[in-house]
């Protein structure tokens, strides 16, 4: 299948408290090299994205020293306080008409994923990778009880990458922050804008390494990966 041009977004600017770490948690070793290594050559592996650009801290001290931070399709920009201010720092360097962002801790994305994201790009209102809910979900009454069960009937679990019109998607992030929404998501931001982006169901081993649990399980299964293709 034949692609149009994208660009993709990595904010990659927060500190990962949950880690428990001195170091950003996207600078911690996975397999040989950083978490943030490995996601950005999943993202450049792909003949459809032609730039990467990473939004870093302005105190990052790190990030100059990755050898990919030498790669010319590799752009840095400003990170923000939050996640949306990053992105919209990072939009400002898009050129491109359509835009993925994705987690700078999410180093597993497979190119089957992607693929299958970049075909469904086309939506007006765009499309993210999303994986259904399959326990049984529970609301808390905020003080350490259950207060109901959630049916998890049509419940997904949002992943990234997400892709939207570069233009749009600066406009509804820029509109939600102006009305102090909290933005979780670049596809929140689209929803309060009024769109509804698509749902293209991924891989539910496309995580999101948060607590210090998360990177054995991110290594098992990177390591299951590169075994599928040998």
């Amino acid at each position: 299948m034949t692609f149009s041009t994208f660009t993709a977004v990595v904010p990659a600017a927060g500190v990962g408290k949950r880690m428990g770490s001195t170091v950003p948690k996207q600078y911690l070793t996975l397999a040989g090299k950083t978490v943030l290594e490995h996601t950005l050559e999943r993202l450049l592996a792909h003949d459809a994205i032609a730039q990467v650009v990473v939004a870093v801290s302005p105190e990052d001290a790190w990030f100059d020293a990755l050898p990919l931070a030498a790669d010319p399709r590799v752009l840095r920009a400003t990170g923000g306080q939050e996640r949306a201010d990053s992105v919209l720092n990072a939009l400002d360097l898009v050129t491109s008409e359509r835009v993925l962002v994705h987690d700078a801790a999410r180093p597993c994305l497979t190119m089957k994923d992607l693929d299958a994201l970049l075909a469904a790009s086309v939506h007006p209102q765009g499309a993210i990778l999303a994986c259904r809910v399959r326990d049984t979900m529970k609301r808390g009454d905020g003080k350490g009880a259950i207060r109901e069960s959630v049916s998890r009937d049509e419940l997904w679990h949002a992943l990234t990458p997400q892709c939207f019109a570069t233009r749009t998607l600066r406009q509804a992030l820029s509109t939600a922050l102006s009305a102090g929404h909290t933005v979780t998501d670049e596809a929140s931001a689209m929803e309060l804008a009024g769109f509804y982006p698509v749902l293209v169901e991924g891989r539910s081993d496309n995580i999101k390494i948060t607590r210090p649990e998360d990177l054995a399980l991110a290594g098992f299964f990177l390591q299951q990966l590169k075994e599928s293709f040998t």
